[in-house]
């Protein structure tokens, strides 16, 4: 299953606004994807409520993973994405 690990680069972390594109963005994908921090479970990325929950702030490092059709591409946009500082890009 391919996986990628990003650092989180919003000043926020992955609160409010950047999470809230990051789930837009995962739940437009052609695959399923899931999130997660350290040793936690993973959650889907589309769940607003269950991204918000892994309470990550600006430098955690999380892993994306994603299976199928176009799951390379997604993974790379979706952890190019989390990498920059939304809030600054959105403002």
């Amino acid at each position: 299953m391919p996986t990628r690990t990003v650092t989180i680069g919003s000043a926020s972390g992955l609160h409010a606004r950047p999470a809230k594109i990051f789930v837009e963005a995962a739940a437009k994908a052609p695959v399923k994807v899931t999130i997660r921090s350290g040793d936690r479970k993973p959650v889907p990325a589309r769940s607003m409520l269950s991204v918000l929950a892994l309470g990550a702030r600006k430098g955690t490092e999380v892993t994306l993973e994603a299976e199928g059709d176009g799951a390379d591409e997604t993974l790379d946009d979706l952890a190019a994405l989390l990498a920059k500082d939304l809030d600054a890009d959105h403002a």
